[in-house]
Parts: C-alpha cells; structure tokens; sequence
C-alpha cells in the first residue's frame, strides 16, 4: 500500500524561511545595520513629526476658529485719496447695527495722546506699546473673550476711573490681579484695575490695550469720540452679505474710506504660511529618506562583496539564483523597513512631546504612518535590487574562489 505524498518543490522558499535567512545575514553584521537603519528612522521622523506638528496645530487652529466664530467683521477708517488719516463717523455704530443680518456691534476709539504706565515715576517714552482705549460695554459678547480676572466694564463703572487690561498689557505693566490696591497711572491721573482680559485671538489689538468706559474717556481731555474699530458679529449665513453694505453704512459719505476685514481670514493665512514652512521642512526630511536609501544600497552591495564565499557555498548547495536574489532583496527591504518603523516611532513621540509642550491634541494622521513604512518599504526594494541581482549573478565557482 503506499501513500501519496506532496512533492515538493525544491525551488521555492517559503516567505518564513526567507525572512528568517535574511534576519540572519542582518543579524550577523549589527553595528552597519544600526547605521544604516539610522539613516532613514531620521528622515522618517522628520517627515512623521513635521506634518504630525502640523497637523496638531491646525487642529488647533481650526477649533479655536470654530469657537469664536468665522462671522466676526472689522470696520475700521483708511486713508483718503491725499493720504490724510480718515474717521469713522459717530454714527457708525448704531446704523451698523440696524442692517439686516448683524447680531451684535461694539466700537472701541483710541486715544492716541494718552498714555498708561504703573506708576506716575516712569518716564514717559516708556509707556510699554500700551494703547488707552475707549470701549462699549458689550465688547467682550461680541470679539468672544472674558475676563481671567475681576470684571469688564458695567454701566455702574463706565464713569469712573477704572480700568481694564487686555492680558499682554497687563503683563507688562506688572499687574497679576485686580482690586482698590492694583492702580496705574493713565492720562496724568490713578485708575483702579478692576480686570484683566484673556488673550482674543480675533481681536489681538486688545490684548495690549488699556480699556476705560466712553464716558470717563471723554474727562482725559484729547477724546473726540469718534469710533476707531467697529467690531461686528453678524449671522454666519450672511457674512458675505453684510461684508459688502458695511463700509457704505459706516459712512455713506466716503465708503471708500472704510475698511472692512474679517480677522478669521488673518488665522487662515498663518495657517497657510505654517503650511509653506512645514513644506521645506518636509523637503528636507525627504532628502534624508533618500540619503538614508543610499546608506542602505551601500551597506548591501558591501554585504554582497563581504559574502562571496557564502554565496558561492549556497549556490554550490543547490541554491538557485532567485533564491540568492530574493535573499538579499528581503534583507534589504527588512532593514529599511525597521529603519522606517523606528522613524515612525520617534516622529510620532517628537510630535506628542511637542503638542504637550504647548498645549495642543496630538494629532497624527494614520495615513502619515502607513507611508512612512510604504516608503521605506518601497525605498529598500530600489536600494536593494542592484546587489541582489549582483549576488544572484555570481557563479558557485567564482563566488568560492572570492572573485
């Protein structure tokens, strides 16, 4: 009785043995392959940890838009055709807040003449950058900041002297809380803090500004009361809508003296010189990739030169040129390989210690990854080929010889 048995095909090599031989040849040289593997884990994490950090920061980015909101407008005074300084008229406000579609308004004026120091010593070319402002009390509903401390401008405060801070402002005047005792000297006389504001990133002229109340800006003596900046928050549905009638109801008898922007677009425009930055830099790391892939065609073609006697011995063996070929091909791309995943690994923390750093969510794209290793996978097979040809061309009885 006899048995049928597979035959088997002396002629392959299963994907587990060839992995295994091609560990073992990588296995065999540690301190090349480390280097070589090093070559390309940095340009990988280069790659991984520049669009990672990118990638971590416009989500920032896009979520601090979405929570102040896209519908913001500015109106503001431009120069006039001679290049003399324009105004808004005082009735901007109010007709701004009459059109059809805008859900709020609130004016600031700035008081060019008035100055704020911490005390009355300071000289007075030292005032800081600090801009004095005159504010409306609904300010802060409508650019969407708060108050980290004390509190804004009320209707029982808007007389009197009292002041509050945007938060850079504050900084620099040395002011860290609010109360009787917290005072500065604006437009030759004491002012009480009474709040300091959070950062506004739609409004950063805020954040080194010194705000009073309308009526107490008209006791320092150089107000005129003509609005500086009209901030207008309007339905997100009809932004473009309102944007195009602004600047003729600010003031219909020059609207061409009025400028109209909206400060969401100024985010998405560092968003996008961030984008050219991470570009070059990713450029870089692609050029470290492609060096690391030579790295990785020199360490194999010095292995083919180093192994002719191993190779002639497996040829001799019975081994044919695919298997010699593959071989070195799959050590090839396995080095590469682990090169990437280290590269992977590293761009990814380098991501992780950055976001942390400055408060942002680790963001990672999946597909980042997976190209990364797609790549050096690919790089190792182009680096890889011209050896492994090499090596399954030698003859047994040259490669013995060491030729």
């Amino acid at each position: 009785m006899t048995t049928d048995r597979p035959r088997l095909d002396p002629s392959r090599t299963s994907p587990g043995d060839l992995v295994r031989v091609a560990g073992d040849g990588l296995r065999a040289r540690p301190m090349r392959v480390v280097l070589s593997a090093l070559g390309i884990a940095l340009g990988i994490a280069a790659m991984v940890s520049v669009l990672g950090i990118s990638s971590s920061s416009r989500a920032t980015l896009d979520a601090q838009i979405e929570a102040l909101g896209t519908n913001l407008l500015t109106v503001g005074p431009d120069d006039d055709v001679f290049g003399d300084e324009g105004h808004l008229p005082d009735s901007a406000t109010p007709m701004i807040g009459a059109v059809d579609g805008v859900e709020s308004v609130s004016a600031v004026a700035v008081l060019p003449k008035v100055k704020v120091y911490r005390t009355d010593q300071v000289p007075e070319a030292e005032s800081g950058g600090i801009a004095v402002m005159a504010a409306d009390l609904d300010l802060l509903e409508t650019v969407g900041t708060h108050p980290v401390a004390g509190s804004y401008l009320n209707r029982a405060t808007r007389d009197l002297p009292v002041v509050v801070l945007g938060h850079t402002a504050a900084a620099r005047l040395g002011v860290a809380g609010v109360g009787p005792d917290r005072q500065v000297f604006l437009g030759e006389q004491w002012f009480t803090v009474t709040g300091i504001l959070a950062p506004t990133p739609l409004a950063p002229e805020l954040d080194t500004a010194a705000l009073v109340g309308w009526p107490a800006a008209d006791g320092l003596g150089t107000f005129e009361g003509h609005p500086t900046t009209i901030y207008t928050r309007t339905d997100p549905d009809r932004v473009t809508e309102v944007r195009s009638v602004l600047a003729a109801t600010a003031n219909p008898a020059s609207p061409d003296q009025v400028s109209v922007s909206r400060p969401s677009d100024a985010l998405a425009a560092k968003q996008a010189a961030d984008a050219t930055l991470d570009s070059l830099v990713l450029g870089l790391g692609v050029v470290a990739v492609v060096v690391g892939g030579v790295g990785v065609a020199n360490t194999m073609v010095l292995s083919v030169l180093e192994r002719r006697e191993e190779i002639g011995l497996r040829r001799s063996l019975g081994a044919t040129r695919a298997h010699v070929r593959h071989q070195f091909l799959a050590e090839a791309v396995i080095l590469s390989v682990l090169g990437g995943l280290v590269g992977v690994l590293g761009g990814v923390l380098l991501t992780a210690v950055y976001a942390t750093a400055h408060g942002w969510p680790t963001v990672v794209p999946w597909w980042v990854s997976a190209a990364g290793l797609a790549v050096t996978a690919v790089l190792g097979g182009a680096a890889g080929l011209y050896p492994a040809v090499r090596a399954s061309r030698m003859s047994p009885t040259e490669a013995l010889a060491g030729r």
